[in-house]
């Protein structure tokens, strides 16, 4: 047992904090940050590296000017509420994909502007030139308004690839956006149709109605699969769980309920992962059957793809 003396005692005082000083030192009174969002995230299919970046987001108010357009206001606030969304107001992002097949990278769309994709791309560690191919899935400007930087192409060194029908659309469709961004690029692009390649394990496959040429596209390497399916269904529960809402930006609104069912069918029954470009970031999860009034349930990847 150990002696208490008056040295011991002191020994033992001189270890305790002083009353007061510790509350003291404790008020840290770090200011405020405001609210944070990484930018990018980074995980393997196979031998392809694939990263989702941030390209932008954006508040929007009243959702159901967009989504369940044929759907009653007390059917849309029943099932906003039910999953915990508001139907007064809603989130997008715009997310762009980056694949490293080991040889060539290719980006898939190139966000609102060539700022907020080429900044994205930066924090994920990639430059603008180091990009070879840029992929486009349609023409709507969140997707084709980083083509181009103050007149001059964004992507110095890349070549381009959309699909036919897609640009046969919007090149006779005398549209301001495509004038300025895509129609400059024409010579350095190539023209794809359902089933063609990009470049070896990335095919692309038709999934019209959202525009008239929009495309997803296939990963496929070391027997594992990814699909990035666009704009095929543009929010979680109002898009994709209910392909038959229908949505203003969709130009052939029942070819696009069609597109949602085939192709979320297949990611489902194929059980791989999936990307939307206006999934809630990082966009990357997958897709489930739902249940009740819910064809289809969006699954956020948990982990799954960290290995």
């Amino acid at each position: 047992m150990t002696k208490l003396t008056r040295r011991t005692l002191l020994k033992a005082g001189a270890a305790m904090p002083v009353a007061g000083l510790a509350a003291t030192s404790a008020k840290a009174e770090a200011p405020m940050l405001g609210q944070s969002f990484a930018q990018h995230r980074r995980f393997m299919i196979g031998d392809f590296e694939v990263t989702t970046i941030l390209g932008g987001s954006a508040p929007r108010d009243n959702p159901q000017g967009i989504f369940g357009m044929n759907v009653s206001e007390e059917e849309f606030a029943e099932v906003s509420r039910a999953n915990f969304l508001s139907p007064e107001a809603t989130q997008f992002f715009f997310t762009p994909t980056v694949v490293n097949t080991g040889s060539e990278l290719v980006l898939f769309d190139t966000g609102l502007n060539a700022g907020g994709t080429t900044g994205a791309l930066e924090a994920a560690g990639y430059s603008a030139d180091q990009i070879d191919v840029v992929v486009l899935t349609h023409m709507h400007g969140d997707h084709i308004g980083g083509l181009m930087n103050d007149g001059a192409p964004t992507f110095s060194n890349a070549r381009y690839v959309t699909g036919q029908a897609e640009y046969d659309h919007w090149a006779a469709a005398g549209n301001e956006g495509f004038d300025m961004n895509v129609r400059p690029l024409a010579d350095q692009m190539t023209f794809i149709g359902d089933g063609n390649d990009v470049v070896s394990g990335i095919t692309g496959m038709a999934a019209f109605g959202h525009t008239p040429g929009h495309m997803v596209y296939r990963l496929d390497s070391a027997g594992e699969g990814l699909v990035i399916f666009a704009d095929l269904a543009n929010h979680p529960v109002w898009s994709l769980a209910r392909p038959s809402w229908e949505v203003r930006f969709d130009a052939d609104k029942e070819a696009a309920a069609a597109s949602r069912r085939n192709v979320l069918g297949m990611i489902a029954a194929d059980r791989i992962p999936a990307i939307g470009y206006h999934m809630p970031f990082p966009a990357v999860g997958y897709v489930d059957t739902g249940a009740g009034d819910a064809e289809f349930q969006w699954v956020p990847e948990a982990g799954q793809l960290m290995g």
